[in-house]
């Protein structure tokens, strides 16, 4: 029909028809799809080219901003009136739909000018579009013209839509008050049970980054009951647990999340809208897809096995590292984007963080096997010796020379995290085997770790790589001594003390190796000397110039210096009797 009416010439007596069906076929275009199409924006262009057509007018080259303009100041048939109000709000919700609040604050300028010619235009503001929406006066429908979605019902979607994206846009924008305000106003909105729990998400959202994490647990449990599927109010909820350092909570959102995902249950059917065209349609910005991100399984599995790991609930870090492992296996792994949103790590770091659970499980053999994993990975990707050019920090100044440099250095690096790994793999299958009490297997892999060196200072992976270094050094040595090598055990707890000064684990054993090789006054001088050293945990990581990663704080304290309290009592007796 609509097609055969906009065939014939365009008459004033029609146009009211004509345009109504153009309505109501848009309605059900837009109704029927996920988002607006731009045949929908060409057909109201078409339908507005038409009323200046019947008024002898023209406006092809105008962009819709200015065709819309020239229609609704030239053209003052009542009749029309009406109908042209009705293309307006489908205008305004295709504009949302992209994103553009700016064109629908200009068109309802323009509508409150065409009603009020005298009144003052609305205040600028964050609130503008809104105002200019709720000043709207919807024009009564005629009996003889039935829309099949009413202009009430079409503003209120357009009122709860811009509300909502104005709200995104201050947050994003960081003006968290008034992000506040609007995203509260559209949570009160025309919208779905869905919809409503990502408001209540992106509420809370706001109210972290206002420092308020309680507030914001509570508009995530909100979220939850209105949408129990609203996976994202579970994640958020898993990282506002995490700040407020709740871990039991922490870790009962991510297993819930785990779950949910694990079921992958299908969307739950939509009930039957009370009208064609939904909030939801309008609200597609990248800010919002940013805020509801959703987590892939594999994720979660991770979160899960490192937060156990961290808070020592091995058994379960465990289990959660072989599910993931496992979901590796089955090639699930390669759905999952790693964007800059993503928890996951490199694999080799997840790798050795399952061999350091592994190990803490008190499964030795299992963990050998996961590092000769990350082994067969790194083998073909670093040269024996890998020499980094390193310059000192400079102001920030672009030139020429470092954007040409940049490509190898990048590829340097990437080097540098495979020697990084390939160290540590075999430092974690020393203590391995140290555990599975096979001395000289131990000595072979923290030999080997040795084996790779690096020249270079500044980067952050080599004083990584000088932490396992020492690392395999105090290892190697504490082996010697089992062995009863003690010349080979000192030289190894000497070179240790020179890549740390002071280090108290390389120290406490080098006065045990001098103390069993009968060279007691140097070893009494070393331990009245380590005594007067200030004791810190921070020493540990003394250089590293970042936290250490969570797949070395097992080996850290596997190379802690046991207490020797014979070898303590036989210092001060010695002490004592010089």
């Amino acid at each position: 029909v609509l097609v055969s009416v906009t065939g014939l010439p365009a008459a004033l007596a029609t146009l009211p028809l004509e345009l109504t069906v153009l309505y109501n076929s848009l309605v059900f275009a837009m109704g029927a799809s996920d988002c607006a199409i731009n045949g929908e924006a060409e057909e109201i262009r078409q339908g507005l080219l038409r009323v200046l057509e019947a008024c002898g007018a023209a406006g092809q080259d105008l962009s819709t901003e200015k065709l819309w303009q020239k229609v609704l100041q030239e053209v003052t048939v009542e009749e029309l009136q009406a109908p042209l109000h009705h293309l307006a709000a489908l205008q305004a919700a295709w504009w949302l739909a992209t994103n553009c609040l700016g064109s629908v604050a200009d068109l309802f300028r323009l509508l409150s000018s065409a009603e009020h010619p005298g009144r003052a235009p609305c205040s600028e503001g964050k609130t503008q579009l809104l105002s200019l929406l709720r000043a709207w006066k919807v024009p009564a429908e005629e009996a003889s013209l039935s829309l099949v979605q009413s202009a009430q019902d079409l503003k209120e979607v357009l009122c709860t839509a811009a509300a909502f994206l104005q709200g995104l846009q201050e947050l994003e924008a960081g003006n968290l008050p008034a992000a506040l305000s609007l995203l509260q106003e559209a949570a009160g909105g025309f919208c779905s049970k869905r919809l409503l729990a990502q408001i209540y998400t992106c509420l809370s959202c706001c109210a972290q980054r206002m420092g308020k994490p309680q507030t914001a647990l509570q508009h995530l449990k909100r979220a939850l009951q209105v949408d129990f599927q609203c996976l994202p109010a579970l994640s958020h909820a898993a990282a506002l647990y995490r700040e407020l350092g709740e871990v039991d909570a922490e870790l009962q959102a991510l297993a819930l999340l785990s779950e949910a995902l694990e079921r992958n249950p299908p969307a739950a059917a939509s009930p039957p809208p009370s009208c064609l065209i939904q909030t939801e349609q309008l609200v597609h910005p990248p800010a919002l897809a940013a805020l509801l991100r959703h987590r892939h399984l594999s994720e979660v599995k991770y979160l899960l096995a490192q937060r156990c790991l961290e808070d020592g609930r091995v058994a379960d870090a465990v289990e959660h590292y072989l599910d993931f492992l496992s979901l590796l296996q089955d090639g699930l792994q390669q759905q999952v984007p790693l964007d800059a949103g993503s928890a996951l790590p490199r694999l080799p770091e997840v790798l050795l963080e399952a061999a350091s659970a592994l190990q803490q499980a008190g499964r030795p053999q299992d963990a050998i096997t996961v590092c000769e994993e990350v082994v067969g990975r790194t083998a073909n990707l670093i040269p024996q010796t890998l020499r980094v050019e390193e310059r000192p920090e400079q102001p920030e100044c672009p030139s020429p020379e470092p954007q040409l440099a940049a490509g190898p250095l990048l590829q340097k690096r990437e080097s540098l995290c495979c020697l990084v790994w390939r160290t540590a793999a075999y430092l974690h299958q020393g203590w391995a085997w140290a555990k599975l009490g096979k001395t000289k297997e131990a000595v072979t892999q923290f030999s080997r770790s040795l084996c790779l060196s690096v020249l270079g200072r500044l980067l952050p992976e080599v004083k990584l790589l000088q932490k396992i270094r020492l690392l395999s050094l105090i290892g190697r040595g504490a082996q010697f001594l089992e062995l009863g090598k003690l010349k080979e055990a000192l030289l190894d707890f000497q070179y240790g003390l020179q890549i740390s000064p002071g280090d108290p684990a390389a120290a406490s054993y080098l006065v045990q190796a001098l103390w069993k090789l009968d060279r007691k006054q140097e070893a009494a001088a070393r331990w009245q000397k380590l005594l007067e050293s200030p004791a810190e945990e921070a020493l540990q990581q003394e250089g590293l110039g970042r936290p250490c990663p969570l797949y070395l704080v097992s080996c850290l304290k596997q190379a802690t210096f046991p207490q020797h309290e014979s070898l303590a009592r036989d210092l001060q007796d010695y002490l004592q009797s010089t």
